[in-house]
């Protein structure tokens, strides 16, 4: 009997050598696709580096990069431009390639290309036929350069054919709406871009989604027409450097009156008064942009405006802005809260935004009264929940809440989605007003698939978006609060948590404007956009852009629900004339259309719309560009074009490398220590087996 188990016994290691042998090769196999994983996104983000060699080996510089930003605001519109001045240091002829971001509702519409003393004007093109055109002129030699959309609020432009000592000058120009809240005036502009976590593909994107989808059917293909985003999405970083990037601003503001409370909380400015308003610039003009600059000013009047009625008659019709105060009575509301924070914990957030989120997070939970329910989610690469579902605030749960999220750390993925959903499917109380506060840098790319699970799961719920950190995502906190019926607040400091979120959080017990309704004189058939107006809050303006067949005439009746029914009636006939008011509701109209994709809109559907709209409205979107080329060429025949992309400037308070990753890649480290452990193990057996067999009679 002995003997047959010591006969067995190497049969039964040897068995177990093979496995684990092929463990270890599966293994190797995956940390070394792990480690090629991690390159790529390695390669995707950069050193930093702002250098490129030829084909001999030469070392050639990228183009130095200048930004100028200039804003003209008059009353509540903004018009911009952005001057981006490229400068060849080197001896070889080079093409520049940037991203970069803009405000999430502008309406760009303007490409000029400076060369020495010449001005060339760009067109709006379709997206195909422009990027032909820029092909066609680099291949020739000639300077061009083409910008095309990639979001919202991200676009990229490549300049060819830059010449030995050269600088070219592209000037970008766009509209916006100044934004208000309780009579502050306030604009942000976007200086760098913060990488975004991508998911992978989805077989059913527009898949009814809960709280028990499978992680893997979650995720959402980057759009087959938009693989070049994904490079945008994943930006090189390099240091602050204002020798390679910086920039300057100038603001003009003409608001009819003096200003004052004149504020930048993340650049040092200059202020000038003026009889309209004011000039201001930024202290240091040649900053580096690291952060976005954000300026809030308040005019000084008699009484607040509370209307600002403006039109703009063109070949398709009257476009109307209008912008008015709601009612300024407020009154607590008398239901109890059931408050769900929902706070991004991913790599993303390192550094100074993580510290942010917690205070933001510990400062809402120091608000909550005993009658409210409440319970906290996290999620990086995954999401976990304090409590199942909401528990009430007593004392002894609030404690362990505020020890829960001192504990609370930036690290893995940002699988935003499936908390989401977690937060807006939990057991309500009928007796509460549910509200959900979403703490992220929003640092994805699937907002669309987001944006759906919101329309589908929100329910009876409020959604409030905090953005936090240098450079969030504005475009998807903005949107997914519109949609969720709530409002967004911006933290870009950790000295403004207390006050921002104190702010918000009196919104949140401030009754709110429901049920909102415009009637028009008879006759008069508007077409807005956005679409839909939203729930209003303490302070917050009613914003609408409308095009009208005809001009309108007569009184406009508005209506809503707040602790009653409330009406004004507005008189038309005065509405002043303004520029750019039909661009701004074009932009908002192609914003709704390309957010219809989450309701279930093909893609040939919304380009055979957002196309002839963008073309007659002489737009960027989606579907066109802008495109500008010098006829003459310039690059002499046998000289080599070197084609570079220029790094954006690393997020301020971003807690990662420059020539790193998140921690958002892949688990190399832990797929090391596996394998380094089946490797041991491996090794026990083997020395194991070669003693049974020494034991064994020859």
């Amino acid at each position: 009997m002995q003997r047959k188990n010591e006969q067995r016994q190497p049969r039964f290691w040897a068995k177990a050598r093979q496995s684990s042998a092929v463990l270890f090769y599966i293994w190797i196999l995956q940390s070394f696709a792990s480690i090629a994983q991690a390159q790529t996104f390695e390669q995707e983000f950069g050193s930093g580096s702002l250098t490129l060699r030829d084909d001999q080996g030469r070392t050639i510089d990228a183009p130095r990069m200048e930004t100028a930003v200039r804003m003209k605001v008059s009353g509540v519109v903004a018009r911009v431009e952005v001057s981006q001045r490229f400068h060849n240091e080197s001896d070889a002829w080079v093409e520049g390639l940037y991203a970069f971001p803009l405000p999430e509702h502008s309406a760009v519409d303007t490409l000029r290309m400076k060369v020495g003393e010449r001005i060339i004007i760009g067109e709006i093109r379709e997206k195909q036929q422009a990027q032909k055109i820029f092909e066609q002129a680099r291949q020739q030699g000639q300077r061009a350069s083409v910008v095309h959309q990639q979001r919202p609020n991200l676009f990229r432009t490549a300049v060819a054919n830059i010449g030995p000592g050269e600088t070219i000058e592209i000037v970008i120009s766009y509209l916006q709406i100044v934004g208000q809240d309780a009579g502050r005036y306030s604009l942000r502009f976007p200086l760098t871009i913060t990488p975004r976590y991508v998911p992978g593909v989805s077989a059913n994107p527009e898949a009814q989604l809960t709280s028990e989808t499978p992680i893997a059917a979650m995720t959402l293909a980057v759009p087959s027409d938009d693989t070049a985003a994904l490079g945008d999405l994943q930006p090189q970083l390099a240091h602050a450097d204002p020798q390679r990037q910086s920039v300057s601003m100038a603001i003009d503001i003409d608001a009819g009156a003096p200003v004052e409370k004149i504020t930048s909380p993340y650049h040092p400015i200059l202020v000038s008064a003026t009889e309209h308003g004011a000039e201001i610039k930024l202290r240091n003009q040649q900053s580096p942009p690291d952060r976005d600059f954000e300026l809030s000013w308040v005019p000084v009047v008699k009484s607040e405006p509370t209307i600002a009625l403006f039109r703009e008659p063109t070949d398709q019709g009257e476009h109307v802005l209008l912008m008015f105060m709601p009612p300024q009575d407020t009154r607590p509301i008398n239901m109890p809260r059931e408050v769900i924070f929902v706070i991004d914990t991913s790599g993303s957030m390192s550094g100074a935004s993580i510290d942010q989120a917690r205070a933001a997070l510990a400062n809402g939970l120091s608000t909550l009264q005993p009658a409210d329910r409440f319970t906290v989610i996290q999620f990086n690469s995954a999401h976990e929940a304090l409590f199942d579902e909401p528990v009430f605030a007593s004392e002894k749960n609030l404690s362990r809440a505020q020890r829960y999220v001192s504990n609370l750390h930036a690290t893995g993925g940002t699988e935003m989605l499936p908390a989401l959903l977690t937060a807006l499917s939990m057991p309500a109380s009928r007796e509460h007003l549910r509200q959900v506060i979403f703490i992220t840098d929003a640092a994805v790319g699937n907002e669309d698939q987001l944006m759906l699970a919101i329309r589908q799961q929100l329910r009876s719920a409020r959604l409030f978006t905090v953005g936090i950190g240098s450079a969030p995502n504005g475009h998807f906190l903005r949107s997914a609060a519109r949609t969720g019926r709530g409002t967004f607040t911006y933290i870009g400091s950790i000295d403004e948590v207390e006050n921002k979120m104190t702010a918000l959080l009196n919104k949140l017990t401030s009754p709110v404007l429901t049920d909102i309704e415009l009637s028009w004189p008879a006759g008069v058939v508007p077409e807005y956009a956005p679409a839909s107006i939203g729930d209003l809050y303490a302070g917050e303006p009613i914003v609408v852009t409308a095009r009208l067949q005809s001009p309108a005439k007569g009184m406009l009746s508005i209506s809503g629900r707040t602790n009653g029914t409330w009406t004004r009636q507005i008189s038309l006939n005065g509405m002043q004339p303004r520029t750019g008011v039909a661009s701004l509701w074009a932009r908002n109209r192609i914003g709704d259309l390309m957010d219809s994709r989450a309701n279930g809109a093909t893609d040939d559907s919304i380009r055979g719309s957002v196309l002839p709209l963008a073309l007659q409205y002489q737009l960027v979107s989606n579907y066109t560009s802008l495109v500008a080329v010098d006829r003459t060429p310039a690059r002499p025949d046998g000289e080599s074009l070197h084609s570079r992309r220029i790094p954006n400037t690393k997020p301020h308070g971003l807690d990662w490398p420059a020539e790193g990753v998140p921690s958002t890649a892949t688990p190399a480290q832990l797929n090391f220590a596996i394998g380094a452990l089946l490797l041991l193990i491996a090794l026990g057996w083997q020395l194991r087996e070669r003693r049974l067999q020494r034991r064994q009679p020859q």
